[in-house]
């Protein structure tokens, strides 16, 4: 018959593995509550303190040269900057580009913008809005 033989508690002090798993907690805790920061730190520029956002509500390609896009821009009321639209053909070539520039005054923009293109374009998009 096997004998097993334990050893006394708190006579050793405590075994590597202990001491693995209490330093990958430790680990673990600081990288999430740094990530936790992070997201709050991004989340709060993109959301709180952008004074301009923008939004492609339809486009219409009118022509082979030309794409109508209706914007809308909402911001601070002294708040100057410009959107940045773009045309796109079938296989996803930029065709046309466009900077809309906007000053102060009102604080929602809702206006029809004609783009021209130098090929077809199938599709058109909205790339940032920015402020001055």
């Amino acid at each position: 018959m096997a004998v097993v033989r334990e050893r006394p508690v708190g006579r050793y002090g405590r075994s590597a593995d202990e001491r693995a798993d209490h330093r990958l907690r430790t680990v673990g805790a600081v990288l999430g509550v740094a990530l936790i920061a992070l997201i709050g730190w991004f989340g709060y520029h993109y959301v709180v303190d952008r004074s301009v956002s923008g939004e492609l509500i339809k486009f219409k390609v009118v022509s082979a040269t030309s794409v109508e896009v209706h914007l809308e821009v909402r911001k601070d009321r002294d708040a100057t900057g410009s959107c940045t639209l773009r045309s796109l053909a079938e296989n996803g070539a930029e065709v046309g580009r466009k900077d809309v520039r906007f000053g102060p005054g009102e604080t929602r923009i809702d206006q029809v913008v004609t783009v021209r293109t130098t090929a077809a374009a199938t599709s058109a998009e909205l790339l940032d809005c920015t402020s001055d």
